[in-house]
């Protein structure tokens, strides 16, 4: 079976070496630092993506869906809310990978001087 994960996208070809350095990135964390950039910081800001993400849910034109899932409202918000965390997630590991390679650019230079 083909790997897309590492496949140039047609859509943003200049993203592809910054994205498979995220990758490689992401995939180099710890367990413990993935657990910490996946959770929420606060009971709180777990439920305002989950407010966000059922009324988003609440606008959808009908006309456009044509696809029938039953389940609970609890079990759906979960879902999205893991989906837009997963966001977050990439993003805050993306902010901390960048913080670290600034950190590194200014070590080096400090040990040239």
């Amino acid at each position: 079976m083909n790997d897309s994960s590492h496949q140039v996208s047609e859509f943003f070809p200049g993203e592809s070496k910054d994205s498979d350095s995220l990758w490689q990135y992401v995939q180099s964390l710890s367990p413990e630092a993935i657990t910490q950039l996946s959770q929420p910081s606060s009971t709180e800001v777990f439920q305002m993506i989950e407010r966000n993400i059922i009324g988003m849910l609440g606008s959808l034109p009908g006309e456009n869906f044509g696809i029938t899932i039953t389940t609970n409202r609890e079990s759906l918000g979960r879902l999205l809310a893991s989906a837009m965390i997963s966001g977050y997630f990439l993003r805050n590991a993306e902010q901390r990978m960048m913080f670290e390679k600034s950190l590194e650019a200014t070590e080096v230079i400090e040990t040239q001087e």
